[in-house]
């Protein structure tokens, strides 16, 4: 065993862990921070996104003791400080950019850091960037346009989806 520790939303946190324990399974198992999901453990689905130093990673394929020291970032910390949603999630619901919700966090968390890197990405910009992230139910086309809509842009001429 072994001590980790980081910040996690703003907030010091640590535990012991294993040497082969997922950043994922701390986050869940450790922390009780049960946003980030885990639908594959081989990096294919997305949903395990979260930000770590500022960087988008799939935190079922980094190990816990390789975010010594980080800055990290999940679904819970992306709240207004009010408790409200932030403009991505308010987009996401606005424009039905989620069905049964599994890959949500994780299409959040992709979708911050490409408004991070790209303000106002278009939409062949927006559907590259998610090509690491899977949904099964909603076909992309609303969550695009929620992503768009969080850039700012006006969606109103995209046809419904």
């Amino acid at each position: 065993m072994a001590k980790v520790s980081m910040t996690v939303n703003g907030k010091a946190a640590s535990g012991d862990v294993e040497g082969r324990t997922l950043l994922s399974a701390f986050l869940r198992e450790a922390l009780g921070l049960t946003g980030t999901h885990v639908g594959c453990d081989t990096s294919q689905c997305g949903a395990c996104v979260v930000h770590v130093d500022g960087l988008a990673v799939k935190a079922c394929t980094m190990l816990a003791l390789e975010a010594e020291g980080a800055e990290v970032a999940t679904i819970e910390g992306q709240a207004n400080a009010d408790g409200s949603l932030n403009t991505i999630q308010q987009a996401f619901q606005d424009h039905h950019g989620l069905q049964c919700g599994f890959c949500t966090p994780g299409m959040v968390m992709s979708a911050a850091a490409l408004l991070k890197d790209n303000p106002k990405p278009s939409e062949a910009e927006v559907r590259d960037y998610l090509e690491g992230n899977l949904c099964r139910c909603t076909g992309y086309h609303n969550i695009v346009k929620a992503i768009m809509a969080a850039s700012g842009q006006d969606v109103s001429a995209i046809a419904a989806g």
